[in-house]
């Protein structure tokens, strides 16, 4: 049998206990049997003894207690609860003691101050790493800041956590980096050619190095401008840096002056731009100017600004496609705004509306009564229509709203068998394939298309003949979900095990 046909079963909680013991037996099923919601006491301990991730798994879902467990006798289960701040930080001290696990170790939230002094001077980088990236200790960062590895460097300047003077000396290069990969492997001046001859080269393409770092200094520079608990006086000095990568990163933040706004604003490049028209620090001056913006990027991250004025946004929508995600400013639109925007001349402007899962009853009947087709199918899947109203909405469009009455969690049996004997397409089947109401005759009309069929193999309703068969379907990810559907019977379940018939 397949390896994926048994970790469907190790998801299936239909699975009696007995075979669960007979699973746990393959290590390869580790990861799925841990998101089980009920294992035995033998079971959990196994599983979170096979690894950190398992252990942590089982710890989050309350089946692995730090009561049960000896660090020094279950060091990978003990480390797993305490990745997920579940277990006695004095734990730490016991599994610092294995190299093996101390990258896992390095990465956990609150270690004693000397386990993190212990693991800073570790010899292997991969554990200095994880450990900038989570320490909030101001020593250790100290420390970690000094590093001569620029990798460990940029990890600091990735913690949010980090204190913003240990920030600030990242971004001042204090004390200068000594080396970096580029210089430690070529002689400088060295700039990596893009058709590099060498194949066991693992420095990336733009790696360089004069003698002063240029490279690696840019990496961690990328990392530290871009966090926002570095000082805004220290990021400044890089409002006017050559790299527009370092101008996109102060573009992003929310703390700048508005001069520093009004600068990034004037920047040539699209990328620098796209990323301010969306931040909420920017005005109202500002926002307007970049929804004026000859760039659709850029007028279109405006229309995805939490504040923008809805004329503003009314405009945008007529010179951009803003695509199916909800702009926060419609999600944030009081009861006027929305009866407003439900009634406006731009139909754009009504689909956006649509979007909305919460709307008061009228103007959610109003947009499904609405004569466009692009608006009555954004607001199809909308909680509270009737089979009247998506009736009558399919009557209207056809099949360009089949997809979203298709998704409408209060849509009815009889209204899904319906959607397959009419013209659909094959994101009403893929809608159809996971309704909670889709009967056995629907989800057996939704095999015809694969991504649909991934689906309907997961659902209780289809009819056995089908789910049967789909258990030796010629995609993997089919068949794991049929072999995962808890309709399957109990002797079905037990001959697909491991060493059955």
């Amino acid at each position: 049998m397949r390896r994926h046909v048994w970790a469907g079963l190790a998801e299936n909680p239909a699975l009696p206990v007995e075979a669960v013991d007979r699973l746990v037996e393959l290590p390869e099923l580790s990861m799925e049997l841990s998101e089980r919601s009920v294992l035995t006491a033998g079971q959990v301990e196994v599983l979170a003894g096979r690894g950190v991730v398992e252990a942590r798994i089982l710890a989050e879902s309350g089946q692995l207690t730090a009561a049960r467990v000896d660090p020094v006798r279950q060091p990978v289960a003990a480390l797993g609860l305490l990745r997920a701040g579940l277990a006695p930080t004095r734990w730490a001290a016991v599994l610092v003691e294995r190299p093996e696990l101390r990258a896992e170790l390095a990465a956990c939230p609150g270690l004693p101050a000397e386990v993190a002094r212990r693991l800073a001077g570790d010899a292997e980088l991969a554990v200095v790493v994880e450990l900038a990236e989570e320490t909030t200790d101001p020593e250790v960062a100290a420390l970690l800041a000094a590093h001569p590895s620029e990798h460990v460097r940029a990890a600091l300047g990735f913690n949010e956590g980090a204190p913003p003077a240990v920030l600030a000396d990242l971004i001042n290069d204090r004390p200068p980096l000594a080396s970096c990969d580029t210089c430690a492997r070529h002689p400088v001046p060295w700039v990596h050619p893009p058709d590099c001859p060498d194949p066991d080269c693992t420095l990336p393409g733009g790696a360089a190095c004069d003698g002063t770092h240029q490279y690696a200094r840019h990496m961690i520079l990328r990392v530290v401008l871009w966090n926002p608990a570095t000082p805004v006086a220290a990021a400044m000095r890089y409002l006017d840096a050559p790299s527009a990568f370092l101008r996109e990163r102060l573009a992003a933040r929310t703390d700048l002056p508005a001069h520093a706004y009004a600068a990034l604003a004037a920047d040539p490049a699209i990328w620098v731009r796209e990323p301010l028209a969306s931040n909420p620090a920017i005005g109202d001056e500002l926002l307007r100017r970049l929804a004026e913006d000859p760039s659709d990027e850029v007028r279109r991250s405006a229309a995805h600004h939490p504040l923008i004025a809805l004329d503003v946004l009314d405009r945008l929508c007529g010179t951009v496609r803003l695509g199916p995600l909800l702009p926060p400013r419609i999600a944030a639109a009081t009861r006027a705004e929305l009866d407003a925007t439900a009634t406006a001349a731009n139909p754009e402007l009504r689909r956006l509306t649509a979007l909305r899962r919460d709307l008061p009853d009228p103007v959610r009947d109003l947009l499904a009564a609405d004569p466009v087709a692009k608006v009555a199918a954004a607001v199809a899947p909308h909680p509270g229509l009737d089979d009247g109203q998506l009736r009558a909405m399919r009557r209207r469009h056809g099949r360009a709203v089949a997809a979203g009455i298709a998704a409408n969690p209060d849509a009815s049996t009889d209204l899904l068998a319906e959607l397959v004997h009419a013209d659909h397409n094959v994101a009403t089947l893929r809608a159809l394939a996971d309704h909670p109401a889709a009967d056995g005759a629907t989800l057996t009309a939704c095999l015809r298309d694969a991504r649909a069929r991934r689906k309907a193999a997961a659902h209780p309703a289809l009819p056995l003949p089908q789910l049967l068969a789909m258990l030796d379907d010629s995609d993997p990810v089919t068949a794991q979900s049929a072999a995962a559907n808890p309709a399957l019977p109990v002797a079905e379940l037990l001959r697909l095990m491991p060493g059955a018939g």
